[in-house]
């Protein structure tokens, strides 16, 4: 998309009406609300739907196998996004990906619903994982839309935007995970997801305007003939693979979660290469993507330590917590709800922090840089009480609270303003794939997070969580060392 049909977009949205900010956010606020209700109220019981018993409602999965599939799942979610972007930019742009998106992750909530089948959870996982990867980057992209690159308002209009993710996230699973059935708490995820797509639905046209309709870099005709017949040969490919493999025990779920791995650092290796010799993208572009590369790193990083909230907290939670606290009787799935909790109670701190420090605050590798010691910091605490009173005991439940708020303040340093940083570093002809390339970070985390999991055990808990608290801590240091450099590379965006 040129820059010229970039202001038009904003110039066209009315600029101020939902706190000071363009009405077009509330659309999106909503929408998105909607959609991360029904995405964490499903997640916050998922792992444990996999490793409960059959007799207690779940599908009696191997506890270890339960965490990789989670990890997986999560990963093959961000990185559908590399489809969901390819959409809008090249077919019908990101406001109808969003809605596609949206009926395809409210049939996979409905799919889940369905008790006692393997098969259908495995449906669900398809539905979910294409549609979320519709809807999540190219509703991310069009709140960049509403926005000029110099608009000063634009990192507070996403950490408001954010805040829409967090109230969703923090409902969820205090109403899914007290339902006590699993079904029920699938089928209400399902009920979130419709009522997003009404908001959408009756309010983008007013709101929205020309954000989101527009088409970064259409297709020819021809081009599209030729692009449509390779995706449904390659439909083909895949079906008859797996009709023959699957039953010969050639594919399983270990060599599966292994090819994922692979593919969550090779796609977007890949992104990055064809991006930056792509001759639509200009030197200024080029010099971006540079700056971006470490910016990405420290993000999969980070992810890696916060999306095993889902899966090692989760467990943890579980098994290692003392669930009868202070007279309450607590569900494991309600520990889902500290991080976005936190961050609604935080986010409007680090929005007015950022606006009132203005040009004098923390350029975008800095605040890179100290989510990444918040992350490390995180993983540290939460090894002291295995260090205090081994690892056979139930410990307090203040430990995980404490480990959630401080990755918190990493998560409100890191996400959005990556997701604004990745807005206005994008080429031009790139604009909604780059957004899925921010959210590939998360699927390479993930990725990467099915093949640790593997290591964690009661007895490894002190040397897991060390490393890999460590290993962040030092990689931020790095990061703020380099970031002078970064930011030249960024070639006056800040």
């Amino acid at each position: 998309m040129s820059k010229m049909n970039r202001q038009k977009i904003v110039d066209s949205v009315p600029q101020t009406g939902f706190f000071g900010h363009p009405k077009g956010l509330s659309t999106l606020f909503f929408t998105e609300f909607w959609e991360r209700f029904s995405y964490y109220g499903m997640r916050a019981i998922l792992v444990f739907y996999m490793y409960y018993e059959v007799s207690k409602g779940g599908l009696g999965i191997d506890q270890n196998l339960a965490l990789s599939i989670m990890s997986i799942y999560g990963s093959l979610v961000y990185m559908s996004g590399i489809i969901g972007g390819w959409l809008a930019d090249r077919i019908f742009g990101s406001s109808k990906a969003v809605f596609y998106g949206g009926i395809l992750i409210m049939f996979g909530h409905i799919a889940l619903a369905i008790p006692g089948s393997v098969s259908m959870f495995f449906v669900s996982m398809v539905l979910i994982v294409l549609g979320t990867g519709m809807l999540k980057p190219n509703v991310s992209s069009a709140v960049g839309e509403l926005y000029s690159e110099k608009d000063e308002r634009r990192d507070a209009g996403f950490t408001i935007y954010y805040m829409s993710i967090n109230l969703g996230a923090f409902l969820s699973p205090l109403i899914v995970g007290s339902v006590g059935n699993f079904h029920v708490g699938f089928g209400i995820a399902a009920v979130g997801m419709f009522l997003g797509l009404v908001v959408f639905s009756l309010t983008k046209k007013k709101n929205l305007g020309l954000a989101g309709t527009m088409v970064a870099n259409p297709m020819a005709p021809a081009e599209k003939k030729k692009v449509f017949t390779i995706i449904g040969l390659g439909v083909i490919i895949i079906a008859v693979l797996c009709a023959v493999l699957i039953p010969n025990g050639l594919l399983t779920f270990a060599s599966f979660i292994n090819i994922v791995t692979f593919l969550g650092i090779l796609i977007p290796t890949i992104y990055f290469v064809v991006m930056y010799r792509s001759p639509k993208t200009t030197a200024v572009e080029r010099s971006r993507i540079i700056a971006y590369i470490p910016l990405f790193i420290a993000a999969v990083m980070f992810w890696a330590i916060q999306e095993q909230g889902s899966t090692i907290l989760a467990s943890y939670a579980d098994t290692r917590t003392q669930l009868h606290f202070a007279g309450i009787e607590i569900k494991p799935a309600w520990f889902q709800s500290l991080n976005p909790l936190f961050i609604i109670i935080f986010a409007p701190v680090f929005a007015w922090l950022w606006i009132k420090l203005g040009k004098r605050q923390p350029t975008v590798p800095q605040k890179f840089s100290l989510s990444l010691l918040f992350a490390g910091l995180s993983f540290l605490v939460i090894l002291i009480p295995a260090y205090l009173g081994g690892t056979d005991s139930l410990v307090s439940p203040m430990w995980l609270v404490l480990s959630y708020l401080i990755v918190v303040f990493g998560e409100l340093c890191l996400s959005p303003v990556g997701l604004s940083a990745t807005t206005k570093l994008a080429p031009a002809a790139f604009s909604a794939q780059t957004m899925s390339l921010w959210f590939l970070a998360s699927a390479a985390a993930q990725a990467l997070n099915a093949q640790v999991v593997k290591f964690y055990t009661p007895e490894t808990e002190m040397t897991y969580f060390g490393v890999i608290g460590g290993a962040s801590i030092a990689l931020g240091i790095i990061l703020l060392m380099l970031a002078p450099k970064i930011q030249g590379f960024m070639k006056g965006i800040k």
